[in-house]
């Protein structure tokens, strides 16, 4: 049957693959979700600790020819342990025979492809001048989140908050070295909320600590809840004019387990946005809110990019099937 290509979380970072690349394929596959065209089924999970769970996410995404799955999973605890919270194997099928191209490390796709979502949605439901950006959560997601967004909007300020001090300034001065871009860090909360432009909560989910309060959000901010519902309370969640998310399927599972009660109308998914079928922001003082819960078809997508880089540039190790 010959052999997949087995890429490590180095081999993947050193496929090269830039974060436009990342947005550019997501958006490809967002577009062809919002007009029926991909095959997504709704993750299922199991849970062998408390707030920790392993999902299977499966997906096709015949515009770009990627077809697999990412096995992943959350533990928040693992930091304690000097573990990264995610961590996961991702398989790319071929779609012709459905024999396994490669199996390759996921951190470094999940970070990208999350924060290439929140930029997607943001470029559809915040004000193109935003500049500046409130990160609560300064982890991976955090940073990814932050290099994302800069390439849609004209950052000019970071401010960065986490209930870990030492975390938020490795952030501030990691993101002031990486991007050039005036970072501070917040002592509380509300002030990587209040007087933000966007807004993106990325600390562990769950538990719920519900810490955004109404109020908080300022009139013509967007906020990415990449955390889902762990940040916000409940009327918080529900002063936003639109709020939309990646997956509507995805989303009313959830819904299913106890999550999101507060969301009283999902305006449109990101892939409606993307295909023009709805539009996104249409007024200034618009509250705009996206929940992207996570869509294997933006794994997928990033993972067929690094499979073809990685055989172009000779990297990864041949495994026998």
């Amino acid at each position: 049957m010959g052999d997949v290509l087995y890429l490590t979380q180095a081999d993947v970072e050193a496929a090269g693959v830039t974060m436009a690349e990342v947005m550019e394929a997501a958006e490809v596959g967002f577009r062809e979700h919002g007009e029926g065209r991909v095959e997504m089924p709704p993750k299922p999970g199991v849970h062998s600790q408390p707030n920790a769970f392993i999902h299977a996410m499966p997906a096709w995404v015949p515009a770009l020819g990627a077809v697999g799955v990412k096995w992943v999973g959350g533990y928040p605890e693992n930091a304690r342990r000097g573990l990264p919270t995610i961590t996961g194997l991702l398989i790319l099928n071929d779609h012709e025979t459905g024999l396994p191209l490669a199996i390759m490390d996921c951190i470094w796709i999940t970070a990208k492809r999350t924060g290439a979502a929140t930029a997607l949605s943001a470029k559809h439901l915040a004000r193109p001048e935003s500049e500046v950006l409130g990160v609560l959560g300064c982890g991976v997601q955090g940073r990814s989140n932050v290099e994302a967004l800069r390439e849609v909007f004209p950052l000019t300020k970071v401010v960065g908050y986490d209930v870990v001090a030492a975390r938020a300034e490795r952030f501030r001065a990691d993101v002031e070295e990486q991007w050039g871009l005036e970072t501070v860090v917040a002592a509380e909360p509300r002030e990587a909320v209040s007087g933000c432009d966007l807004v993106v909560t990325a600390g562990p989910d769950p538990p719920r600590h519900r810490t955004i309060k109404q109020g908080w959000l300022e009139e013509g901010a967007f906020a990415s809840l990449v955390d889902v519902d762990a940040s916000w309370d409940g009327p918080a969640v529900q002063e936003v004019d639109k709020f939309t998310t990646d997956d509507l399927a995805q989303f009313e599972h959830y819904r299913s387990r106890g999550r999101l009660p507060d969301v009283r109308e999902v305006y449109a998914t990101l892939g409606e946005l993307v295909a023009g079928k709805k539009p996104g922001r249409e007024r200034s003082e618009e509250r705009t809110m996206a929940c992207n819960i996570g869509a294997a078809l933006g794994d997928m997508a990033t993972a067929a990019i690094i499979y073809r880089r990685a055989l172009a540039r000779g990297i990864g190790t041949r495994l026998p099937l």
